[in-house]
């Protein structure tokens, strides 16, 4: 029987989905106010179970008979001001998931994030070797999946077979204009920068269907990079705008420019109370260029990922 966390979640949806595509059935926990996706919905071989991570006696029931877990479940925000949900969610919560599948030897597969891994060799990309170095000025949930992985690597020390995977940016039509989709919405609006950064992007397919291969073979105590292609932000911008038929973005945000930004609207939020739309952490990010080695999954599983391009024509034809 296969178990789900973070079921109603853009990964976790999709995730579903294919399982169920295949005949399986599945539990999924859901939090008590979340929404089941409408492609899930009326879904018999789904069984929904009102649960929280961080509320390990929620989930004890729903364990018994589980031989896989998908744990997806997460918080994300750049925001520093978020960083005790972040560890809360992402470290307390992921160790009380591991400890669940010590106690019922349960297979996990354990959703982490290139955030999680450390910085390539000079001229090289990043791969799984890249082990990640304490940067006090790294950003909040960068720490919090680094420290979610400890906790697997942690649950294996202690005889738990378990699998981590490290998506790059995860885009797809179902994600609307929420999460990655926020960057769809800032382009059709007419965004007129760019940044000189560069970043992996996948597609939420590619995701669930390496989750699924990695989870039935016999790999065990394994990390792996799931990351179709590498994208500069100017190339990502314009494909967008030219999906969604508006004009692409012609003028290069720089470094300076978007520390101005950020100040200025961490200042406003003070008087307005709406988070700032930019944080130091978003500005870093988006001028940071960090390219991804996928060698590895792909020997692993044979795995053709689809083209970003057609993602991103997929995408911008949903929502135009």
């Amino acid at each position: 029987m296969i178990l789900v966390t973070g079921g109603t979640g853009f990964l976790g949806s999709e995730l579903i989905k294919q399982l169920t595509n295949k005949g399986l059935t599945v539990i999924a926990i859901k939090r008590e106010k979340s929404k089941i996706p409408a492609m899930l919905q009326d879904n018999l071989l789904i069984k929904w179970i009102t649960g929280d991570i961080n509320e390990p006696a929620t989930l004890e029931d729903s364990f018994i008979g589980i031989t896989q877990v998908y744990h997806c479940a997460a918080f994300v925000s750049l925001n520093p001001k978020d960083k005790k949900k972040l560890f809360h969610v992402n470290i307390d919560g992921t160790s009380n998931i591991v400890n669940l599948c010590l106690e019922n030897n349960c297979k996990l597969l354990h959703v982490s994030s290139i955030a999680a891994l450390g910085e390539a060799k000079k001229g090289k990309k990043i791969t799984e070797k890249d082990l990640w170095e304490y940067n006090a000025k790294a950003h909040a949930y960068a720490l919090s999946k680094y420290e979610g992985e400890m906790e697997v690597w942690r649950g294996i020390s202690e005889g738990l077979n378990g699998i981590i995977v490290n998506p790059s940016v995860i885009i797809g039509k179902n994600a609307g204009f929420e999460g990655s989709g926020a960057i769809f919405k800032l382009i059709k609006g007419g965004f007129p920068f760019f940044t000189n950064g560069a970043v992996g992007l996948v597609d939420v397919t590619d995701v669930a269907k390496s989750m699924i291969q990695l989870m039935d073979s016999d790999v065990n105590a394994e990390r792996y990079i799931i990351s179709s292609e590498n994208y500069h932000y100017k190339q990502l911008f314009t494909e967008i705008a030219e999906g969604f038929g508006v004009k692409a973005p012609e003028k290069e945000a720089k470094p300076w420019m978007l520390g101005l930004a950020w100040r200025a609207l961490k200042f406003f939020s003070i008087f307005t109370g709406k988070e700032p739309s930019i944080t130091k952490d978003t500005a870093e990010s988006s001028t940071t260029l960090s390219y991804y080695n996928n060698n590895k999954i792909i020997q692993q599983i044979g795995i053709s990922f689809k083209p970003i391009a057609q993602s991103i024509t997929d995408i911008t034809q949903h929502l135009r």
